[in-house]
């Protein structure tokens, strides 16, 4: 990490009058002094019928006021590269300006970023920080990949803005998932695995003994980019000759498949509504290339972010199988526990 200062935000909430512009002038030179900061210059425009911006050219960088007399706002700016941090100014400004309250945020200017949870709420808001940005493309099918080596979670693989997957602990959901199927049979002859292009699963399925793999995947550029930067967790499973990898539309390519063909299929999608009415229309189709007491598992996602998304996942499951287990497992990096639902194919 390299970092070139310090950066606060302060907005003076409640404020009830309109202020003379000297005055912002004289609080600017006294946080310059407090700070320890030299002022090149300043800046400044008054607007009509109302409101003010002053900007002051630091030889440390920048301090700058603007007003909203119409919302009762001030707004407060001061990055410095100084040795003091610019938060000394917080106690000047509650003494200057009459207030109900101040909006602190303060943050380093750095090169780290932030990358927005889209699971977060309005009420709690919550990023992943970034190291470094490995990957970030658009593949030939039109899903956004990135590859983010993450502070607290090693690289990591995004797909239209959500985590699938990361290296430190990736083998908690794999291991899972397919633990969950052999749970209720440990036949392990022939497997089908639709989705799952870090290869995870995969390597579970290989580490457990399956003699034939059967991987649909509909994004190889999916697969080509964790085989980069995150090979240990697929372990060149694609190399393996148990392993068939079966490009493109899967529920296109198992219409080709013989009935009663494997033992377990794991279901690796996203768990939308999308993927959910995609499964369930082509439930029938599963069920056919599924033996006899052979076993269907899939990704549901989350009971804690979303419950509604995994109770839609059950439905489904029930309707077709009248039966069905879920197993759970929390995963850091997703911030929350995790569900994979299974079901005997009687």
């Amino acid at each position: 990490m390299t970092k070139v200062g310090e950066h606060i935000t302060l907005d003076i909430i409640g404020t009830t009058q309109e202020y003379n512009p000297s005055l912002f002038e004289s609080v600017i030179n006294k946080i310059a002094k407090a700070a320890n900061v030299t002022v090149l210059k300043v800046s400044k425009y008054k607007f009509e019928p109302q409101g003010f911006t002053i900007l002051a050219l630091l030889a440390e960088s920048h301090i700058s006021f603007h007003t909203f007399p119409e919302k009762g706002i001030i707004s407060f700016d001061f990055f410095t590269c100084g040795n003091i941090s610019p938060s000394v100014a917080l106690d000047i400004v509650k003494k200057e300006f009459k207030h109900k309250r101040i909006i602190k945020k303060k943050f380093n200017r750095d090169t780290k970023d932030l990358y927005h949870d889209i699971y977060s709420s309005s009420g709690l808001q919550k990023s992943y920080v970034v190291n470094d940005v490995l990957e970030d493309f658009n593949s030939k099918i039109g899903q956004h990949i990135e590859i983010l080596d993450l502070e607290q979670f090693g690289k990591s693989l995004f797909i239209d803005n959500e985590i699938q997957v990361a290296a430190n602990d990736e083998y908690l959901y794999s291991s899972t998932f397919v633990n969950a199927a052999l749970k209720l049979n440990k036949d392990i002859e022939n497997a089908a695995i639709i989705g799952g292009g870090d290869g995870g699963v995969t390597r579970e399925c290989i580490s457990k003994g399956f003699n034939f793999i059967d991987w649909y995947e509909l994004d190889p550029e999916v697969v080509d980019v964790c085989n980069k930067h995150l090979g240990k967790i697929g372990n060149k499973s694609t190399e393996k000759n148990s392993v068939k990898c079966i490009w493109g539309d899967a529920f296109e390519n198992i219409k080709l498949v013989e009935d009663d063909k494997y033992d377990k299929i794991f279901v690796d999608l996203n768990d939308d509504q999308f993927c959910i009415d995609l499964a369930a229309k082509n439930m029938e189709s599963l069920i056919r290339i599924l033996k006899p007491n052979g076993v269907i598992t899939a990704q549901v996602g989350s009971q804690d972010k979303k419950p509604q998304q995994v109770e839609k996942w059950l439905d489904v499951f029930n309707k077709n199988f009248g039966n069905t287990t879920l197993d759970r497992v929390y995963i850091p990096s997703f911030d929350c526990s995790w569900n994979f639902s299974s079901s005997i194919n009687h």
